[in-house]
């Protein structure tokens, strides 16, 4: 089979699966699946990080098939979603993951303006997290002891488009500024010379010294946990496509560079490029988020760098496809074989974020994808 009808047939299994699974869960927000059914983070957690990839999902099949039932579907999980923007502890740095595939898209697909206004103060309590001293959009909250006041992680990188976003439609250069101090940090004080991230810093937020960087989900301080090289790269290409900086290009190249040299020959991503040579720990959505990413990046390559991205990703998607997705529509997930942390109990996963980075990069292939980002 050619890459392209292997393309058409990967994406008409999806097809086949989210029609059936979309109806079956359409009043959920889930996180990961028990005995094969998703979860239901809208009853249990509606603040959790991950609660905008199911609206993304139904937003990209929306936009492939414009068949209203997806429509319908990502609208009832925005509205669910409003409860974050109303709760100071319930948003964070992930307001990005949250509205970018929820109402921002909504507004890119619909028009609609209550999404607008929606992803518009998500925008703002996100910029609003930026700490001068440091020049670091802070992660978690805390109890109000300041104990996360000093904390950066890679992942932000991934949230920035919102505040991108938010500058391309109102004209307030303030978004565009926040995004890009932050990036310029994230360049300085994540990305190592090899081209290998830090998943967490720590600053003095009084001073912004770094006061030192942890492992975080990663094996160890020092170690390269590969979701945060994944987040690292899409989010350096998606900064260059916002600003045209050539520095946030070279740097998803670099980060790229290594993942792609670090790529076991079967195509299955450890949680940790750096984990002990006998642990067979993977991460799934690490590879998927990966994909993405640089078939981002192939397009901003001259002619002949080009094949390096789109075979690396064609690479991982296929391991993906053939190995490590659940093609039966009993059961909720596609993707299988994700880990959240290299320390947890459970390396046996399925995670929302891996079938929708799954299903994002098809799409790219295919040509039916919906910008997100």
């Amino acid at each position: 089979m050619d890459e392209n009808e292997w393309i058409k047939s990967i994406a008409k299994k999806i097809q086949k699966k989210i029609e059936v699974v979309a109806k079956r869960n359409r009043d959920k927000i889930p996180y990961t699946t028990n005995n094969g059914e998703f979860d239901d983070l809208s009853e249990s957690d509606i603040f959790w990080w991950t609660n905008g990839f199911w609206g993304g999902i139904m937003w990209q099949m929306y936009h492939a098939t414009g068949d209203d039932i997806y429509c319908e579907i990502a609208r009832y999980n925005e509205r669910k979603l409003k409860r974050n923007l109303i709760d100071y502890r319930g948003i964070d740095h992930d307001n990005g993951f949250r509205w970018l595939l929820t109402a921002v898209a909504d507004y890119r697909l619909t028009g609609s303006k209550e999404a607008f206004n929606l992803a518009i103060v998500a925008a703002g309590n996100l910029a609003g997290r930026l700490n001068p001293a440091g020049n670091y959009l802070r992660a978690w909250n805390d109890n109000g002891d300041g104990c996360n006041a000093g904390i950066a992680i890679i992942d932000c990188m991934m949230n920035l488009p919102l505040l991108y976003w938010a500058y391309e439609e109102i004209n307030d250069p303030r978004f565009l500024h926040i995004a890009t101090i932050h990036a310029d940090m994230a360049q300085k004080k994540f990305v190592r010379e090899d081209g290998s991230v830090n998943h967490i810093v720590v600053f003095n937020p009084l001073t912004g010294e770094v006061i030192r960087t942890d492992g975080g989900q990663g094996y160890k301080e020092g170690s390269s946990w590969t979701r945060g090289q994944s987040w690292a790269l899409y989010g350096f290409i998606l900064s260059y496509i916002h600003t045209k900086n050539k520095e946030y290009l070279d740097t998803a190249k670099k980060v790229a560079n290594y993942f792609i040299s670090n790529i076991p020959e079967d195509g299955f991503i450890p949680v940790d490029f750096r984990q002990p040579k006998d642990c067979v720990w993977e991460d799934s959505s690490a590879a998927a988020i990966a994909a993405c990413g640089m078939l981002e990046i192939e397009k901003y390559m001259e002619e002949n760098e080009k094949h390096i991205y789109h075979n690396a990703a064609l690479k991982l998607l296929m391991a993906l496809s053939t190995y490590r997705c659940n093609w039966n529509e009993n059961t909720d997930n596609i993707v299988e074989k994700c880990t959240v942390t290299y320390h947890d109990k459970s390396h046996e996963n399925s995670l929302i974020y891996g079938d929708y980075y799954f299903i994002e990069a098809i799409w790219k292939l295919t040509g039916q994808e919906s910008f997100m980002w």
